[in-house]
């Protein structure tokens, strides 16, 4: 069985009563993937706005696979010295990764942050020297239109990771950068201009469905039908 994880911040855990783009790339596996599959990981909840914390079991649709590594207001910083016992834990063949916009917000400059990069893959591989990892760059969000220094963080960040994904990609172990999700638009894709609406969750969902599909032979194209 084919063993995913997804791994991310407020954007991947989500919050109570959405489906989550996790949500949506299962739907899209359970009819393109010819084999065994389930998303893992040592967490299930969602996060709970009126309380803010991560109690909330109140999914849009409940049943499918819920096990994440995700946390809203957490980043590389946060997930790096978590990853390799998650992975040795659940067994992960797959990482899904979306991090970095809290790291370069409050806790890392660009350098810094692809350091905590380095120390995730090593993390990760520690665990599983062939576990597969598809990292999606900084999806942009409204503080860039406010904020031109934090956009220019973000975008250095995003050229340091490609060059690290590039550094860090082994045959046995390979490391993918996913391209942004074609389209997405922080306007029309958010509720709030960070987090993602059904749109936003259908666009992040097809950026990972498709970078498994064509560069892993994993599952098929996305359809958001």
């Amino acid at each position: 069985m084919l063993r995913i994880m997804p791994v991310g911040d407020s954007m991947t855990i989500g919050s109570a009563g959405e489906h989550t783009w996790r949500y949506r790339l299962w739907q899209h596996l359970c009819t393109t993937y010819d084999g065994p599959f389930t998303l893992v990981g040592p967490r299930e909840a969602l996060h709970d706005r009126t309380t803010d914390a991560p109690t909330s079991y109140a999914y849009a649709d409940p049943d499918f696979p819920r096990g994440h590594l995700a946390g809203w207001g957490e980043g590389w910083h946060h997930m790096a010295p978590l990853i390799e016992e998650a992975v040795r834990a659940h067994r992960a063949d797959v990482l899904l990764v979306s991090l970095g916009l809290i790291d370069l917000g409050f806790y890392t400059n660009p350098e810094q942050t692809a350091d905590n990069v380095r120390a995730f893959v090593a993390g990760a591989r520690a665990a599983n020297p062939r576990v597969r990892t598809a990292v999606m760059p900084v999806v942009t969000n409204i503080r860039v239109e406010a904020d031109a220094s934090f956009a220019d963080q973000v975008h250095r960040f995003n050229d340091l990771l490609a060059k690290t994904v590039t550094d860090l990609d082994a045959p046995g172990s390979p490391l993918l950068l996913v391209p942004p999700p074609e389209a997405y638009d922080f306007h029309t894709d958010t509720y709030d201009g960070t987090h993602p609406n059904a749109d936003g969750e259908r666009r992040i969902a097809g950026a990972f469905a498709d970078a498994l599909h064509q560069d892993w032979g994993l599952g098929g194209p996305y359809s958001a039908a």
